[in-house]
């Protein structure tokens, strides 16, 4: 895929994953950062996303993410 700033639909294709998901992540604190172009325009760099899957990575399904607060 080749595009400076992807739209949602491209960023999800990219990502397989559907454009509602990446909607919800917006709304609920995007983990995968976004530029917003005008007041309705969404757009997603190609390195933030390979970012996002970078950090994704597990070695293992059992795997718990270790909290940050106080034990």
């Amino acid at each position: 895929m080749q595009c400076a700033l992807c739209t949602t639909k491209q960023a999800a294709q990219y990502l397989g994953v559907s454009p509602a998901f990446l909607e919800r992540d917006r709304w609920a604190g995007a983990r995968i950062p976004f530029v917003k172009l005008g007041s309705r325009s969404i757009r997603y760099r190609l390195s933030d996303l390979d970012n996002f899957i970078v950090a994704q990575i597990r070695t293992s399904t059992s795997n718990i993410e270790k909290s940050h607060g106080c034990q």
